[in-house]
């Protein structure tokens, strides 16, 4: 991978001094035409989005730089063995180097996510989708980048522009934008939801008041096909809905973005019936989260009549 060093910094620096102000991207041009292709391989691939973000950013000279206007690379991939497209050659740490090139931007990141697929990069996805820090630091580790001053470069990025809220699963548009266009509806029985809806292919996809985007299940619903459908990870599906790899789907509600640190209700009177985990869907509030506000452990029951908080 291509080292960062200070002669590429001038390098790039000349670069962007030489190409008319007007046509260079700043960090939050870049910020505003690709956060939504970086959160799409968030879903897809499980890499955070502000650590494709800040890669993009810091790789490219926020989409200035040679590499990137030419060959669409925006994350300085080079050509290795396994790589069949078209190839783009500058100097880099060695004379007369080759680079990937690709027809859309949007294939550079894609590829970007296969790339930290490869086995040496295996344990960063084993991180928090919200732990940007432990990425930075781990993608130096792997052997990403040489320069020792890379993960900060990152940490400054992602910090610097609140990159961090793009790993949180927020909304692209505030609730109250999204309710111009689409249709209100009656919260359902069982989540405590006050939820604006739009339907993507089978399912309508709805938004609980704790601000989580959810679709109900259907019967015959297999994880397999809702990862098809929403282009998301099977790992995003179980995480999110704090169940085990393999679980079947449940009746009721599944989250397409992770749940809260805290429900909007302050608290819950269980019913009978329910346990930690209906009560944690149906706020949705993080079961961890539920667990240790009350001083419980995992596989705890709770008795009907128990108040629980929420906050």
């Amino acid at each position: 991978m291509r080292a960062i060093t200070t002669i590429l910094f001038a390098l790039a620096t000349s670069i962007l001094l030489a190409q008319p102000a007007k046509n260079r991207m700043s960090q939050a041009d870049y910020i505003e035409k690709y956060k939504d292709e970086a959160i799409k391989e968030m879903r897809r691939s499980g890499v955070p989005a502000s650590i494709t973000l800040a890669q993009g950013i810091l790789e490219s000279g926020n989409g200035n730089s040679s590499l990137a206007r030419k060959a669409n690379n925006h994350f300085g991939i080079k050509c290795h063995s396994d790589w069949n497209g078209d190839t783009y050659i500058q100097d880099d740490d060695r004379k007369n180097e080759c680079f990937r090139k690709y027809k859309h931007v949007l294939e550079s990141y894609r590829d970007h996510s296969e790339f930290l697929k490869k086995p040496r990069y295996a344990f960063l996805f084993e991180l928090k989708p919200t732990d940007y820090k432990g990425w930075a630091h781990g993608l130096k580790k792997a052997g990403y980048a040489t320069n020792p001053k890379y993960p900060r470069l990152l940490i400054d990025i992602i910090e610097k522009n609140e990159l961090y809220q793009y790993d949180e699963g927020y909304k692209r548009k505030k609730h109250k934008d999204l309710a111009k266009d689409d249709e209100i509806e009656t919260p359902i029985a069982k989540p405590s939801a006050s939820s604006t809806s739009a339907l993507i292919n089978h399912h309508k996809v709805k938004v609980h008041e704790n601000h989580i985007r959810y679709i109900e299940t259907k019967e015959g619903d297999n994880f397999e096909d809702l990862a098809q459908e929403f282009n998301m990870g099977l790992w995003q599906f179980y995480k999110y809905n704090d169940l085990k790899e393999g679980d079947a789907v449940p009746a009721g509600i599944i989250y397409l973005q992770p749940k809260r640190g805290r429900a909007q209700a302050d608290s819950h009177t269980v019913a009978e019936g329910e346990t930690l985990w209906d009560i944690s869907q149906m706020h949705g509030i993080k079961m961890k989260k539920l667990l240790k506000r009350n001083g419980l452990e995992e596989g705890d029951k709770v008795k009907a009549g128990t108040v629980l908080k929420l906050r």
